[in-house]
């Protein structure tokens, strides 16, 4: 079998992927209130750049999920992306509304401090998430796991 592509992947790895690029996307987005509910109220406005992090995680996220049907996974690679879905949250969060934050600098340093920090560690976060579908994608085209006997690449 030779090395495999994102773009021949077969439609469950797609499936896969929309599902849990759309998991992600709901896990971010309704605590930190980029996706409006009834359950939460920010009390700072969105920022414009809070809504492509957002999304740019959960695609991220779904690709890197569905790279680990059928394969085995490296803890390290796992790992990463779990806490680089923890800081994307952090990031597009409302600085106000974050208790841990607020406990640990007050409400004046979770605007002047913290905020203008977001967007680095939105950054840091997004390069994590890219690293880690990277690394999944090389590993797959290095070594693809090889089929069983009679078995079809669907």
């Amino acid at each position: 079998m030779g090395s495999v592509t994102i773009a021949q992947w077969p439609v469950r790895r797609w499936l896969i992927a929309a599902a849990a690029g759309l998991a992600a996307a709901l896990v971010v987005g309704v605590p930190t209130g980029v996706v409006s509910t009834p359950f939460y109220t920010r009390m700072t406005p969105v920022l414009w750049w809070n809504y492509p992090v957002w999304l740019a995680t959960a695609v991220l996220s779904g690709l890197i999920t569905a790279t680990y049907v059928r394969s085995l996974v490296p803890s390290t690679i796992r790992s990463a992306g779990i806490w680089a879905n923890l800081a994307s949250a952090f990031a597009v969060g409302c600085p106000v509304c974050n208790k841990l934050v607020v406990a640990l600098i007050g409400v004046s340093g979770a605007l002047t401090v913290w905020a203008p920090l977001q967007p680095v560690l939105a950054f840091a976060s997004l390069a994590v998430l890219g690293w880690a579908l990277w690394r999944r994608l090389s590993g797959e085209r290095a070594c693809p796991r090889p089929l069983a006997a009679g078995a079809t690449s669907s």
